[in-house]
């Protein structure tokens, strides 16, 4: 087993401009390496796709926030309660009844009924964009997936503004104190903001699924409130990074956009190679073992935090031939950009589906698109969170 691996290991310029080429040097040297995050506890990172697939689904790590330490668990009450009480944040049985109150929402069925919808979000959208020179994340990539979650919810989009800062905040590392103040701050405002439009719910009844979710009488007050928080982040913030990370891999090959233009029937598999080559999500949210375990012949000790790198997993030579290509023709695509197992992410119908139309329709409707500025000029957003989303994608355009 290697040393372990340093605090500051996700959170270097070098590690978020290339994650993977870091995981690859890692790999090398074993599936599991013990990390110092979060600091002084006991923790661990995967980043193999052998050990990783099934510890997205091992009942022996836990997702609730009652099995971590105290301080961990005081942390989280205290920065962030309105999502500590969620489907993500939770093992069965109260996964299983979070979940299915949830879930009829996001069947597939449901979802390719709001197809012409999203077309035409997506539409407008791109008839909106002025000049040669888009930022895409702020003018297309954000607004598409906001206005889609805020519609299905029955929120106004009018809001996503207010929705973008408490995000951008709540899905941030807190390390500084003033950090931890912004996040409870951005805490509180959501939750204030979610109660105020569960008693107008409850005083003018709608049919939109947070007027259904308050009928319910399975949800606790605190239930209802993180959940509808945790609907609405990772209903648009996942969305953004696979368009923008999609977006930026097609830019640099432009083998890979060419032929993505000519034959739109490879748009289905092309999302799938996206969500693997570049997950929106770069590692699991955490896990947390039950019990002394072991892990690729690595000891678990009980109470220890597991990290499982989703960006890693997708990126194993192992289990994808030439892993650091981009190839959308690329068949069986088992990556697990939407994690594996009881807490799959619900949201991966709705996920696919504006993730294929919007690519379709931005090199339908831009026969010339380019990248406008250096690539060293990029950077990502969140160093050190669970997501990997660009800061911003300026392009350059031309209209068919």
């Amino acid at each position: 087993m290697t040393d372990k691996l340093p605090f500051e290991f996700f959170f270097s310029p070098e590690f978020s401009a290339d994650p993977y080429a870091v995981y690859a040097g890692l790999r090398a040297k074993g599936p599991v390496h013990p990390i110092d995050f979060p600091p002084g506890a006991s923790s661990f990172v995967i980043v193999d796709y052998e050990y990783a697939r099934p510890a997205l689904n091992d009942p022996r790590l836990s997702k609730s926030l009652t099995n971590g330490p105290e301080w961990f668990r005081d942390a989280v009450s205290q920065q962030n309660p309105v999502l500590a009480d969620n489907m993500l944040m939770s093992d069965p049985p109260d996964h299983t009844r979070l979940r299915r109150l949830v879930q009829k929402a996001f069947t597939p069925r449901r979802i390719e009924q709001l197809r012409p919808r999203v077309q035409h979000i997506t539409d407008e959208l791109i008839d909106s964009f002025d000049g040669d020179r888009i930022e895409l994340i702020d003018a297309f990539a954000f607004p598409l997936p906001i206005i889609v979650i805020c519609e299905l919810l029955g929120v106004p989009d009018a809001d996503r503004a207010d929705f973008r800062a408490w995000s951008g905040t709540l899905v941030n590392p807190v390390l500084t104190e003033e950090q931890a103040r912004d996040n409870e701050a951005a805490s509180t405002a959501l939750r204030g903001y979610f109660e105020a439009l569960i008693a107008e719910r409850r005083a003018k009844p709608t049919d939109d699924l947070v007027g259904a979710l308050v009928t319910s009488t399975e949800l606790s007050e605190q239930e209802l409130v993180s959940t509808l928080a945790l609907l609405l982040i990772a209903g648009h913030e996942t969305t953004v990074n696979l368009i923008g990370n999609g977006m930026l891999a097609l830019l640099r090959n432009r083998d890979q956009l060419d032929l993505l233009r000519a034959e739109p029937d490879l748009l289905p598999n092309a999302v799938e190679e996206f969500l693997r080559y570049d997950a929106p999500v770069e590692r699991g949210t955490f896990r947390i073992a039950l019990e002394d375990l072991e892990i690729a012949g690595t000891p678990i000790p009980k109470g220890s935090f597991v990290h499982v790198s989703i960006g890693a997993a997708g990126r194993d030579p192992s289990v994808f031939e030439q892993a650091d290509d981009l190839d959308v023709t690329r068949s069986d695509n088992r990556h697990v950009a939407f994690g594996h197992g009881i807490h799959f992410c619900l949201g991966a119908p709705l996920a696919r589906m504006e993730g294929q139309i919007a690519f379709g329709s931005l090199l339908r409707r831009l026969p010339d698109i380019e990248l406008g500025c250096e690539e060293r000029e990029l950077s990502w957003r969140f160093s050190g969170s669970i997501l990997r989303s660009l800061a911003a994608l300026p392009v350059t355009i031309r209209r068919g």
